[in-house]
């Protein structure tokens, strides 16, 4: 059966009860909703949630710091201080479970850490006011930043976490740590940034703003595919897992549906040049709200696997389900008593058992603060820094070593790749030419080479002689055969002229008694006889003499 749940975060508020406990909560969506376990003493903000296959990492709203979580161990892992407040965090190849943190600072920084090794590279200040919003697309390449200067950017995260940076990066900007690409169409702070699930060249990144709109983008070539005119200003978003529309959060608690394929026709409109140019807005009736009106602020949202669900989060610390199908509310799923500030959907487990990923950390490396840290690539060319080293733990079983009396074509066939005794065989038969030839060799290895010539050479004569005398002893066996032959057919042509006699002698016979006259033929019979068994005779000997 397949299980689908979801992790919440809540905000911590001075008014709140002694008896709420903020924290990280897990619950199950399907097929029955119940709390599974909670991370205490936790507080953030809005989108500083991140989670991977082995831990979950909050952002403390109060403090500068990011608490770590073991999935496994269902315990506080760890504790890590940063300079500033981090504002927003978005998770990196988080596939393999040893991807690298991203964080938005107050500062208007990006922060990116590698949890396996510990690096952490820090870029230069480029938006006005803190990053309170981090997108990462399905191919882990790019990152959009946004923050209230209403300002977009574009990053690419493998420039960022290049050991070596020239002077100017391939985008044509003159700092290695500068965003390849800026979108500046809106005109207020930026809410909400989410990427789409397609990982060709073709992929759509969305953004709301306060502005009251929301924009598809082409973000590779900083191209505005679509602008939505929305009745209220949207806090969050979340877009259906087939790329089909994007779903708003206001802070009436309503949900706006915002459909792609509103125009008609069988092809998504976002790339016809034709409908670009003119803003949209929704209908009326694509907007949803709970039957009661007194759903308050919805700060999150998300949509499940299969896109029939939309899960919200709200102000007053409630979780509510809407069925996208009907375009309606559905239900109230939990109540935390605190602000629900995160919301992100996990894998369903119950799938058949798929591969996994062949390393995952088992501890987080915190942040070193070393000659590499924070933003100091190096120079172009430079090497991997001392000190630089990966830990994680391997999922699956190491291969066993091949044993030694394993025959040598097994081991070539069942290897990975080449094996390492045949690779060396084989460069020592291709260089032993070039040692022949080098003048620079010492007497004893060209003494070993002139014996070892030498052996062969007697071998070779060896196996001359013995081919000779064989190929000798086959032609004599095959001219004794030949002979043998011709004798057996000599002999069968005599008896069968003999046979022929006999019967002519017996029809001379009867002929006497008949009274006719046979004398002469009877001569003339047996003297051919005589003859043509001498011919055969004399045949045969010419043929043996010519042999």
């Amino acid at each position: 059966m397949l299980t689908e749940s979801f992790i919440a975060s809540t905000l911590n508020l001075e008014k709140l009860s002694n008896s709420v406990i903020p924290g990280v909560h897990i619950y199950d969506f399907q097929p029955l909703p119940a709390l599974k376990s909670t991370f205490k003493k936790s507080s953030t903000s809005t989108n500083c949630l991140a989670v991977s296959p082995s831990h979950v990492f909050a952002a403390q709203a109060d403090k500068a710091v990011i608490h770590v979580y073991s999935r496994e161990r269902k315990n506080q892992e760890a504790i890590v201080p940063f300079p500033e407040k981090i504002q927003s965090i978005v998770l990196s190849g988080e596939s393999d479970g040893s991807g690298t943190l991203i964080l938005g600072t107050e500062g208007g920084r990006v922060i990116l850490w590698e949890l396996g090794t510990g690096r952490q590279v820090s870029t230069p200040q480029h938006h006005l006011h803190s990053t309170t919003c981090l997108a990462v697309d399905p191919t882990s390449n790019f990152l959009l930043s946004g923050s209230p200067d209403s300002t977009i950017h574009v990053w690419s995260i493998p420039a960022l976490l290049s050991f070596s940076a020239s002077p100017a990066n391939e985008y044509g900007h003159d700092l290695p740590f500068s965003p390849f690409r800026s979108l500046s169409n809106h005109r207020a702070a930026i809410t909400a940034l989410v990427f789409g699930h397609s990982f060709s060249d073709k992929n759509i990144a969305v953004s709301a703003s306060k502005d009251n709109t929301c924009i598809v983008w082409d973000y590779l070539n900083g191209d505005a595919l679509h602008t939505f005119l929305l009745p209220s200003s949207p806090l969050c978003l979340a877009l259906d897992p087939a790329d089909r529309a994007v779903y708003a959060g206001y802070e009436d608690g309503s949900v706006q549906l915002i459909d792609f394929y509103s125009q008609g026709g069988l092809t998504q409109p976002l790339h016809n040049p034709n409908l670009q140019s003119a803003p949209t807005q929704p209908p009326l009736s694509d907007r949803w709200s709970a039957p009661d009106h007194s759903a308050s602020s919805l700060l999150c949202l998300q949509v499940s696997y299969d896109g029939t669900s939309l899960i919200s989060g709200h102000q007053d610390g409630k979780v509510h389900s809407w069925d996208v199908a009907a375009g309606k509310y559905d239900k109230r799923l939990a109540d935390f008593a605190a602000p629900i500030t995160n919301l992100v959907m996990l894998k369903p487990t119950g799938f058949h058992e798929t591969t996994k990923p062949a390393v995952r950390l088992h501890n987080v490396v915190k942040p070193r603060y070393e000659s590499f840290v924070n933003g100091d690539h190096g120079t172009l060319g430079v090497a991997i820094p001392n000190k630089y080293t990966f830990t994680a733990r391997f999922t699956t079983t190491l291969p066993l070593p091949f044993s030694a009396d394993s025959a040598s074509f097994n081991q070539a066939l069942h290897h990975s790749s080449f094996p390492t005794a045949l690779l060396e065989e084989c460069f020592a038969e291709l260089s032993s030419p070039q040692k022949v030839l080098d003048a620079s060799m010492d007497s004893s290895e060209l003494a070993n080479l002139r014996a070892q010539n030498a052996a062969l050479s007697s071998q070779l004569e060896v196996a001359e002689e013995r081919h000779s005398s064989a190929a000798a002893m086959m032609l004599e066996q095959k001219k004794e055969d030949w002979r043998r032959q011709k004798d057996e057919d000599i002999k069968a042509a005599r008896k069968r002229r003999r046979r022929l006699r006999r019967a002519m002698v017996a029809e001379a016979a009867r002929k006497k008694e008949m009274g006719e006259a046979v004398d002469g033929e009877d001569k003339d019979m047996n003297e051919g006889g005589n003859d043509e068994d001498e011919d055969l005779s004399s045949s045969t000997d010419e043929m043996t003499e010519s042999d």
